[in-house]
């Protein structure tokens, strides 16, 4: 007899819970309980630098919105379409509110049209954020661009302070222009060398501050200078 009570105590009990969740469920997928809604965005970023308001503000989700109605794809791609962002993904936290997650492009040069400048990762992408102003201690590169100037940039560092611009030339070799109208030709292997040897030379010789039209360095057993 206890046996019998004591399952139809456990029936009664488990039809009890599996109704209140059920209905739970239904309320919050209706946007009927405060765990449905969207309360709070959390956003996670890569770089202490970022704005993360500008984040928040793209995803575009007013307070109170219904989370599971939502299309996490669209916010995340209006969270995409912020200039700088490399990669972002979008997730619904059990409470109801978002998790926003994003990487930012890290800009180690500048990229110029002529007109503005815009800020340039290493992988030669040109983020859409332009500026009316360039620092002189940025490198700075003109036209199309090969997908890794990482090496070139590192190499350019060392006499940014006579460079104007780094030009790609027929997708093979690079050109260094610098403040003086100096345009110095480097060789298409190894042009961080050629840089380093460049910086020799200007340091023996003031190379770098004569009326020179031409360094042409794409041989590396001679120097040419027009």
């Amino acid at each position: 007899m206890k046996r019998t009570i004591h399952f139809w105590g456990y029936f009664v009990l488990s039809i009890v819970l599996a109704t209140y969740f059920s209905t739970k469920i239904i309320i919050t997928s209706r946007g009927q309980s405060g765990m449905s809604q969207v309360h709070k965005i959390y956003v996670n970023a890569d770089t202490a630098n970022a704005d993360l308001t500008a984040v928040a503000s793209a995803a575009a989700v007013t307070p109170g919105t219904n989370s599971y109605a939502l299309d996490l794809q669209q916010v995340n791609a209006r969270v995409a379409l912020i200039p700088g962002v490399k990669n972002s993904a979008v997730h619904r936290r059990p409470d109801g509110n978002l998790d926003v997650i994003v990487s930012f492009y890290k800009t180690i040069a500048v990229w110029t049209d002529g007109e503005k400048f815009y800020p340039l990762s290493a992988d030669g992408t040109i983020v859409k954020e332009p500026s009316n102003m360039h620092t002189p201690e940025s490198v700075l590169f003109r036209g199309k661009l090969p997908n890794d100037i990482s090496g070139i940039t590192a190499a350019a560092r060392g006499i940014v302070r006579h460079l104007d611009y780094l030009e790609w030339i027929e997708g093979r070799r690079w050109n260094l222009i610098t403040t003086g109208g100096t345009t110095i030709m480097l060789p298409e292997k190894n042009p961080e060398t050629a840089i380093a040897s460049l910086i020799v030379l200007h340091q023996n010789n003031n190379i770098l501050n004569k009326d020179i039209q031409m360094i042409d360095m794409r041989d590396d057993m001679r120097i040419l200078v027009k």
